[in-house]
């Protein structure tokens, strides 16, 4: 996918000039062997900081090393200022670290007192109003540092991405759509730019399509992917010249950012229009990692990139849809998951999933629309999804949402698909996710988010976690277990 950023890590040790500079040397040097077997992409700055002119240095010597994340390493207690006016100065993510003590035979010259130093780093980092990543226990040893750079870099990845984001849409939302709102305030709080287009623009440029030599390329392609579930081929066409359209608007619309996602209107006018349903060619973009939002679900795309960004595979966009009947849970979810009735639940799209993630997917037409549209007669602008049961994986769902009154909230639960038949129609799961019944009421329905999801592929809480931190974003809820109560949970309910 060549639609995330690649992340680079600056590791820069600070000494305080009471302590010995080679302490810091030295640890720094145990870290990088261990960046080196863990194949990270972290680049070793030379320069210790022990002072401003040492932080200027250090900061000429990152920029050379192409580095756009920053690990800032606490070898000994830390000069505050200076690793604090370096993390102020740095165009990117920061973490802080430090060093734990080796061993007990060496607590005179060895001994670094970086434990302390930290919580001055803190309180600078405060003072300058920074929000760096700063680990659940940020002291460790040369092979924990190692690994807590390695989360850092799935975090930064994460933010540097939004930093170099434009979100292109096409038209307004469908009617009584109102949940996809879309402030485009908290967009810009958070770096990310918006390009809002009519449909009209976007079917004027469909239309210039037309006859492109690369249709029947794509269209091939198309078939080639789809395989025995091509059972449409006549469509194909019309879905690829409607894929070159979007490719080229991205391309040449991209301005000043490395990066875009789409939230487009696919309905109703969508199909009258253009005579096809867009959902397979929404797949086909997120599975190169730039999602395309259904019903111009702005947020929404910016929640499946965050996703992809941090799972590093594409993500999809599903609605919270239905519950799982009493029976289907009996017979087979029952014995095999430990889930109850009221932690699992059904995510459906029309069908905009990544086939990679899908069991045995078909090219279909969408019910809903052929019952609105068409219901006297064979599909033909109703077709174009991609249908099947999601297959069984871990999941992580969730959302970052621009309220209407421009502030940020956010929600992460962890859970799983299952390996159980839907028994339905359009790209459809099973998920369980424990602790979903009090979650829905206190966190979905509570604090008003929209009934669309973003759904990753792995488990990548933590992750994104500590990004929406970074962010500055405050709101962030999860599904708690049962022995803590959501704020506006009764205690006494049955």
């Amino acid at each position: 996918m060549n639609n995330i950023p690649e992340v680079k890590v600056a590791l820069v040790a600070v000494s305080r000039d009471c302590f010995p500079v080679s302490l810091s040397e030295k640890r720094r040097r145990a870290i990088m062997e261990f960046s080196v077997k863990m194949n990270m992409p972290v680049a070793e700055i030379e320069k210790v900081v022990e002072n401003e002119r040492d932080a200027a240095e250090a900061l000429n010597e990152i920029r050379e090393s192409g580095a756009n994340a920053l690990c800032i390493f606490l070898g000994n207690f830390g000069p505050e200022g200076p690793e604090t006016l370096m993390a102020q100065k740095f165009n990117g993510p920061v973490m802080f670290v430090a060093a734990a003590e080796e061993t007990g035979s060496n607590l005179i010259d060895g001994r670094g007192d970086a434990y302390c130093g930290m919580l001055n780093a803190s309180y600078n980092a405060g003072l300058r109003n920074l929000v760096p990543y700063i680990p659940e226990y940020p002291v460790g040893t040369a092979l924990e540092v190692a690994n807590m750079i390695y989360d850092f870099v799935e975090i930064a990845r994460i933010v540097v991405g939004l930093k170099a984001l434009k979100i292109i849409s096409f038209g307004p939302r469908p009617q009584d759509f109102l949940a996809c709102n879309a402030p485009i305030k908290p967009l810009f709080d958070l770096g990310v730019e918006i390009m809002e287009n009519s449909e009209l623009d976007l079917f004027a440029s469909y239309n210039d399509h037309a006859g492109d030599p690369r249709i029947k390329t794509t269209a091939s392609e198309m078939a080639s992917e789809l395989g025995h579930g091509n059972n449409y081929p006549t469509v194909l066409e019309k879905l690829a010249q409607y894929e070159i359209t979007l490719s080229d608007w991205m391309e040449k619309n991209l301005g000043m950012s490395d990066f875009a996602v789409f939230a487009n209107k696919c309905w109703p006018a969508f199909q009258t229009q253009f005579g096809f349903v867009p959902c397979y060619v929404n797949s086909r973009f997120a599975s190169r990692g730039i999602p395309i939002s259904c019903e111009t679900d702005i947020y929404g795309a910016l929640s499946e990139y965050m996703l992809t960004c941090a799972t590093m595979a594409p993500a999809t966009l599903l609605d919270i849809n239905n519950t799982v009947p009493g029976d289907m849970h009996q017979i087979h979810i029952k014995d095999r998951y430990p889930y109850s009735p009221t932690d699992v639940f059904m995510g459906f799209h029309c069908g905009n999933t990544p086939s990679c993630f899908m069991k045995d997917p078909q090219m279909k037409f969408q019910l809903i629309m052929h019952r609105l549209l068409e219901p006297d007669s064979e599909p033909d602008i109703s077709r174009g999804t991609l249908e099947g049961t999601i297959a069984p994986n871990p999941i992580t769902m969730f959302r970052l949402q621009g309220t209407a009154d421009s502030h940020l909230r956010s929600y992460i639960a962890e859970g799983e698909v299952l390996d159980v038949d839907p028994q339905s129609f359009g790209g459809i799961g099973v998920i369980g996710i424990n602790g979903m019944k009090r979650f829905y009421r206190h966190v979905l329905i509570e604090k008003r988010f929209p009934h669309h999801a973003g759904i990753g592929f792995a488990h990548k809480g933590l992750v994104l976690f500590e990004a929406l931190k970074m962010l500055k974003v405050t709101e962030i809820d999860f599904n708690r277990p049962a022995a803590y109560l959501y704020d506006s949970e009764n205690p006494f309910s049955k």
